[in-house]
């Protein structure tokens, strides 16, 4: 691990996502760059940014659709994670995404017309 100005990065850094993780640090309240990192679309691929009281969307899954979620329930943390597995069945059901098909609905949006595959980037 070494440090370049002042944030963690292990292994040699890719320019484009060293340049990210310093835009990124200036908001954040802790980053770090892994190994085998790479340019995204705003947060780097490899780059874990950390707030205090705040969630990044772009740093949840945005850059790659990774299917992370974020869910705004009116539950306390302490009853989801009583039953997490349950709870956690239960989204991937009411979700319209996914790639289990466990859900019929059908959902329309530019966004979701990219070919299966395709190199070309989602969003710009």
């Amino acid at each position: 691990m070494q440090l370049i100005d002042n944030i963690p990065v292990w292994g040699p850094p890719d320019e484009g996502a060293l340049s990210q993780i310093k835009t990124c640090a200036k908001t954040a309240d802790k980053v770090a760059l892994m190994a085998d990192d790479h340019k995204g679309y705003a947060v780097p691929i490899g780059g874990v940014v950390a707030y205090k009281n705040s969630i990044s969307p772009s740093g949840v899954g945005f850059d790659i659709a990774c299917g992370n979620k974020a869910v705004l329930l009116d539950i306390p943390g302490s009853a989801l994670r009583a039953d997490i597995t349950r709870s956690w069945m239960s989204f991937g059901r009411q979700s319209a995404l996914g790639s289990d098909g466990a859900n019929a609905e059908k959902v329309d949006h530019p966004l979701l017309r990219v070919p299966r595959g395709s190199a070309r980037p989602l969003l710009r």
